[in-house]
């Protein structure tokens, strides 16, 4: 079975990820602290820490925020367990100690703990699935104490969650007796496997599996619920109509039914994450065909940039190739819950769609969705920002031309915290006598082959420059083969072993390298990383005549700041060769493009004329996507008209 090379395993020293890194656990994580306790002048107000603090009889007041504004806090103590676990952040230990302790005092006799029932409505907890989030605020609680755990040896808060996951138990599961339901919002699932792998408790797997085996099932778990409230909503705090279907949630049909990706884009990528992982791990060959074809799908409805969730309307995924730009949402949750998925299928088999999938969401849309000061975050990434439409178009308010402080419903910052201090358990996988190589960063690493311990150093300035070294540390006992991804993008690979010419064995995208190797031997890769032109389908309607510049994995984009404003009246010479330049934009490494173009200009006057445009030559310059915005506020554009 393909394994993860966990976080402990593998030390990321990289020019181009390492800053990330450095800024979680320099600026993020007590910018992020400040926030929850609301003391960020000018951002939106959290109350995350003071429910607790209320919930736990330390403090008087009332609750506020969205129903989920637990899992914030749960977030933030994941990206500290991550950080402490890098070896950083060891100021925080402290506090996040303080935090756990909080919620233990906060914690109810039969281990209940959700703030927004605790404090608002505690006669209703655990009667609306559909709607309240406990389930997903407790499946991130789950994750952050598996983590917690995992960098400290603190069992504080894993004991926390493991008496609120044995009340739910108890209540919920296909025995005779127990109640049928599932969250409606999905995370729970792919929580309860991490605390199976982390406890060896069966039973939470066996949980997982329930949820993801109820789900869409007739008679609908969600309709069984609105019928025994009489129709009252959470959320609204009324009666209202029930839904003519559930596909908002993923519960329309038996998820191993499900051919689509349909609905709210965070839900379905999450619960895809959790069909993947116990697909894997019971051997369900029909979880894991449905996330096939489900990612195949997703394929279909993904943004050049990683994003997905075209539509503002329920966050959520609408149909194959409609990917409107001046209004697209792609949340930078939904991005991050798509690497997830994708990371998990990499468990299951090694294909390169898979980690182009990862790596063209980590470096595009995640690392857009925050500031270079870690002080400033998107919730929505656009693709394209024309100020004055934000402002003044309410169908386009939604996309914002500078990055936010907060957010009322801040599900994103703290998410990206932990993923981004979380990325080296992303590089490799490992099997039996096989190593898999996904991305290529500076690092080193360890993995447990069936004779030992196999270990490698990668060298490279990747994605930057496309030249990358891998070499062996320790002695091979027995033959090992590794395999190297070669990425989607990539018109050209080459190999070198100790400096010798190879062609190595090809399957799935992965080149595949076997021999008994010896401490020193380095396999040399270099990837043709010329900026090229890349063109959509055709029935991408939103791009016919456009193009998009792409140089290895990173998307390029047009900034009011270094081409002037309407971008819209640029065109790009679809012979131009470009020039590379090496800069920074807010103190981040990156490579800058020109290139050759033009811009339409009216002949005459009057707001319609019979007369064709006058075209003029202007020097274009692009910029990694993920770092506009970092400058000053004014337009940008990915898809370019071609001339």
């Amino acid at each position: 079975m393909i394994r993860e090379v966990t976080m402990e395993n593998v030390r990321l020293d990289d020019a181009f990820l390492s800053p990330y890194y450095r800024l979680v656990s320099g600026a993020i994580l007590p910018y992020q602290w400040n926030a929850l306790n609301d003391l960020v002048e000018g951002a939106d107000k959290s109350g995350c820490i003071e429910n607790i603090r209320i919930a736990a009889g330390l403090s008087e007041g009332k609750f506020h925020g969205l129903l989920f504004q637990d899992s914030d806090a749960a977030k933030w103590l994941e990206a500290v367990a991550y950080c402490l676990q890098n070896g950083g952040a060891l100021e925080w230990e402290a506090r996040a100690d303080e935090v756990i302790e909080l919620i233990a005092k906060a914690q109810q006799p039969d281990g209940y703990f959700n703030t927004y029932f605790q404090l608002t409505a505690p006669e209703r907890r655990l009667t609306n699935l559909y709607e309240a989030h406990e389930l997903y605020c407790l499946g991130h609680f789950i994750e952050a104490a598996v983590a917690y755990e995992r960098a400290t040896g603190k069992r504080a808060l894993l004991d926390i969650v493991r008496r609120y996951v044995d009340l739910i138990d108890g209540l919920y599961g296909p025995d005779e007796g127990k109640r049928k339901g599932c969250p409606g919002h999905q995370e729970i699932e792919l929580a309860l496997v991490k605390l199976y792998e982390a406890t060896g408790e069966r039973r939470y797997l066996e949980l997982a599996k329930f949820f993801l085996d109820i789900r869409g099932t007739e008679p609908n778990t969600f309709a069984e619920e609105y019928k025994a409230l009489d129709g009252f909503s959470e959320w609204s705090k009324r009666k209202v109509p029930m839904p003519a279907d559930y596909s908002y949630n993923q519960a329309h049909k038996p998820v191993r039914e499900q051919t689509e990706a349909v609905g709210h884009a965070v839900r379905a990528v999450y619960m895809y994450t959790g069909m993947a992982e116990v697909g894997r791990l019971t051997q369900d060959e029909s979880l894991v065909k449905a996330c096939r074809v489900l990612f195949e799908d997703i394929c279909r409805q993904l943004y050049i940039t990683g994003g997905i969730g075209s539509t503002n309307h329920g966050e959520a995924f609408t149909f194959a190739y409609d990917l409107p730009n001046e209004i697209n949402y792609s949340e930078t949750c939904a991005s991050i819950g798509l690497m997830y998925f994708a990371h998990s299928l990499l468990k299951i088999e090694a294909r390169t769609a898979y980690a182009d999938v990862t790596e063209r969401v980590l470096y595009n849309t995640v690392l857009a969705g925050l500031g270079t000061d870690g002080e400033s975050y998107l919730y929505v990434n656009p693709m394209e920002v024309w100020p004055e439409a934000s402002e003044k178009n309410p169908a386009r308010a939604h996309v914002k031309a500078r990055r936010q402080k907060w957010h009322h419903c801040a599900c994103c910052p703290p998410n990206a915290a932990r993923l981004l201090a979380s990325m080296g358990k992303y590089l490799y996988t490992a099997e039996t006598d096989t190593v898999y190589i996904h991305l290529y960063a500076q690092s080193d690493m360890t993995a447990e082959l069936s004779y030992g311990t196999f270990g490698l150093s990668v060298r490279t300035e990747y994605p930057l420059d496309g030249e990358v070294a891998v070499t062996v540390k320790t002695d091979a006992e027995t033959p090992v083969t590794l395999a190297f991804r070669v990425p989607g993008w990539c018109k050209g690979a080459k190999f070198a072993l100790n400096g010798e010419a190879i062609k190595p064995v090809m399957k799935d995208g992965y080149a595949y390298i076997t021999r008994q190797f010896a401490a020193g031997d380095t396999v040399g890769i270099r990837f043709d990383m010329l900026p090229s032109l890349v063109y959509a389908h055709t029935n991408v309607r939103a791009d016919a005549g456009k193009v998009c510049v792409q140089r290895g994995p990173l998307v390029y984009c047009l900034e009011e700041r270094d081409n002037g404003t309407n971008l819209h009246a640029l065109l790009i010479d679809g012979e131009t060769d470009f020039t590379e330049t090496a800069d920074t934009i807010g103190g981040m490494r990156c490579v800058r493009l020109t290139a050759r173009g033009y811009r339409e200009e009216d002949a005459g006057s009057g707001m319609y004329a019979f007369t064709p445009k006058r075209r003029t030559e202007q020097e274009l310059t692009f910029v990694p996507y993920h770092l506009w915005g970092n400058r000053e506020p004014g337009e940008m554009l990915v898809w370019v008209r071609k001339g």
